[in-house]
């Protein structure tokens, strides 16, 4: 057991939550050994990130409890020091890396006076300028470039996957023995979370230290773990080597998430593909031509346009009948703004957008209104889109009597009703706020009201990408239903080539505002022409390796 570095013996979180106890972290053991990462998995609310907190003693005491177990690290048992103790523990000993660095770096210090400060609390006796150096050979370790510009710069100065690389520079900058990883790769695109990942095993390699890895992404697991838990309900239901348990998971919650990745789920029946050729002999239902939208950049005292940022970049595409099209690109590369043009809540600079052949661009928003119950929208946050202070009911039955649906208000409940029905919720719920559902609930409520106008088309942006990966096995599920029962058009904007693999008969890259490759989905993702995309899909962390 020397080889231990730290030891959870039956450890219990209890949270006071609005007058009730709450078992956040229920009776929990496992070990993480020097050099090794542990993987701490589980959906939402499963109690990963407690687990975390626990251990580095950041959980408020007026709401937290220990009413068993030991946090043992390196032979000492972190409940039982000291606040002041802990603080010596705490960034010199054990470190932490957060999902969102935004939220955890100071927007009004620049990066080289947030690493100094850390470096001198732990290190007093460093003098400013030996801080300095190792805050810059700690940006030099995470390969930031330039980074002895980087310490003058202040964090919204920075791209996302920069900030990343901050925070682990500022964790490793007073070379710790345990690193805590909480979600770090998430808000990223695939290919700067492969260079984080890639970053995180060199530094554990090179300073020997080890990492608890909080994630719900199966194949980063599979990429950094080399011992696994799966937690549900704030219990440990399984906990084994990484090839053990996904190879061979024994417990069946365990089995349930590993069914619920895309690359597991049954493949669809109906596939819609459109060959080249087809275009003469089968009219799109959507036909976009040489589509451009560009936001000026404006500067000096009279805001003269000096240049633009061309969101959407000179774009044709068609989009079949009954065809499933993924959008797929990294953040910034212009697939929502394409997306919410075809729908004409961004206008074009220039170019031609056609619905069944009627030209939509340059109409007023009166000559609009009546096509726009053809065309809807899901968004990717259903908790910002649905208004809080209307009850489900209303949110269903108004657009409905906008555009002349059902001859009464009664009639309108009914409609909604089974709209509630077909996205598999309860008619009950139409009495109901937004804020009484969970996530995935929410966003069953989104496409019901983008379903409440029986449209021909949808536009689906990210829908999936903040859900757990049981609940967007079902949305994905739904959505193939849907298609299959009213005949639809979806345009899926993703980021995940899991999903895109799973769900769509057509798939585009986009890159920097233009179309780099399309073709059928099976075509791009396993014979990619574009060196893009063979870099897109290479970054992507698989299982395949281990099923």
């Amino acid at each position: 057991m020397s080889d231990v570095l730290l030891d959870i013996r039956g450890l219990s979180t209890h949270l006071q939550s609005a007058g009730r106890l709450v078992k956040a972290v229920d009776d929990i053991s496992f070990t993480l050994r020097k050099g090794e990462t542990f993987c701490l998995v589980g959906e939402s609310g499963s109690g990963k990130s407690v687990t975390a907190l626990s251990v580095m003693r950041l959980l408020p005491e007026t709401i937290a409890s220990h009413p068993n177990g030991e946090i043992i690290f390196q032979g000492q048992n972190i409940l039982a020091l000291t606040e002041t103790e802990m603080q010596a523990v705490r960034g010199s000993r054990i470190a932490m890396i957060f999902q969102e660095p935004m939220s955890s770096l100071n927007p009004v210090m620049t990066i080289g006076e947030q690493i100094t400060e850390a470096l001198l609390l732990h290190e007093p006796e460093l003098t400013l300028e030996q801080a300095e150096q190792k805050a810059l050979t700690a940006l030099t370790q995470v390969q930031i470039p330039n980074p002895e510009q980087r310490l003058r710069t202040y964090p919204h100065q920075l791209s996302g996957g920069q900030r990343q690389r901050v925070m682990i520079a500022m964790a490793l900058a007073c070379e710790p023995d345990l690193l805590i990883a909480d979600e770090p790769t998430t808000a990223l695109d695939v290919t700067v979370q492969a260079e984080i990942l890639k970053l995180l095993q060199s530094l554990q390699r090179d300073l020997g230290m080890s990492m608890l890895f909080i994630t719900h992404d199966f194949g980063v697991v599979s990429a950094m773990a080399h011992s696994i838990g799966v937690m549900r309900y704030g219990k440990l239901v399984e906990v084994g080597t990484c090839s053990d348990v996904l190879r061979a998971p024994k417990h069946a919650y365990t089995q349930a998430l590993l069914n619920s990745l895309p690359e597991n789920l049954a493949k669809p029946t109906q596939v819609v593909t459109v060959p080249n050729d087809a275009k003469a002999s089968t009219q799109p239902l959507i036909d976009i031509e040489h589509l451009n939208v560009w936001f000026p950049i404006q500067k000096g005292l009279f805001r003269r346009t000096v240049d633009y940022v061309r969101a959407v970049d000179d774009v044709s595409l068609a989009i079949y009948p009954g065809q499933i099209l993924a959008l797929v690109g990294e953040s910034g590369c212009g697939k929502t703004t394409l997306g919410r043009a075809l729908l004409q809540l961004e206008k074009p600079t220039s170019g031609n957008i056609r619905l069944k052949n009627q030209l939509l661009t340059g109409l007023s928003g009166r000559a609009l209104r009546p096509l726009r119950k053809y065309m809807q929208i899901a968004f990717q946050d259903p908790q910002s889109s649905l208004n809080p202070r209307l009850l489900i009911a209303t949110t269903l039955t108004e657009p409905m009597k906008v555009h002349g649906i059902g001859e009464n208000q009664q009639q309108r409940l009914e409609l909604a009703a089974e709209l509630l029905t077909s996205v598999q919720l309860s008619p009950d719920h139409l009495w109901r706020y937004p804020h009484e559902f969970s996530g995935g609930q929410r966003q069953r409520i989104g496409l019901a009201r983008a379903l409440c106008l029986n449209p021909e088309f949808i536009v689906c942006d990210e829908i999936t990408s903040a859900l757990d990966v049981s609940v967007q096995a079902e949305i994905l599920e739904l959505l193939l239903t849907i298609r299959a029962q009213r005949h639809l058009t979806l345009l899926f904007i993703t980021h995940n080539i899991g999903v895109v693999e799973y769900l769509s008969d057509w798939t585009v890259v986009m890159h920097k505002g233009k179309i780099v490759e399309q073709g059928p989905t099976a075509t791009v993702c396993q014979s990619p022409k574009e060196s893009y995309t063979a870099a897109l899909l290479s970054a992507v962390p698989r299982l395949k390796a281990f099923m």
